[in-house]
């Protein structure tokens, strides 16, 4: 009777244990974007939202090594032209296209949507060094 007592507590030990299951869930981080068209919308900051962008994604390569340079400090002035920035046409903007989720142009990191979309509000509203 013992027996059977301790291998029943055993049973229901091993069962507990096993079904005791957690998966570990992380929210989505939700974005409010701002309308880059909308004049009233707040301004996108280069050094607040698209240098730390910048620093997750890219800096690993282009971190003085390889053009262009997008390190803290020096980014901006390496982004900072025709090459790389078309405020006339953002979406054509290499910066954003390249990198862009939608693309199969660059074989490394991509920006997630709401990066990219981060990125071609900064250049629609003027790509200014703010």
């Amino acid at each position: 009777m013992k027996t059977l007592r301790l291998l029943l507590v055993v049973v229901f030990v091993a069962f507990g244990v096993v079904s005791c299951e957690y998966t570990f869930w992380v929210p989505e981080e939700v974005l409010v974007i701002p309308d880059a068209n909308d004049p009233d919308a707040e301004q996108i900051s280069f050094a607040q939202t698209i240098q730390p962008i910048f620093t997750s994604n890219c800096v690993s390569c282009h971190g003085g090594a390889q053009l262009p340079d997008l390190s803290e400090g020096k980014a901006f002035a390496s982004i900072n032209s025709s090459r790389y920035i078309n405020t006339s046409s953002p979406e054509e903007s290499r910066i954003f296209s390249y990198t862009n989720p939608d693309t199969d142009s660059h074989s490394q990191k991509k920006y997630t949507a709401a990066q990219a979309a981060y990125v071609l509000g900064w250049i629609t509203q003027g790509a200014k060094n703010n």
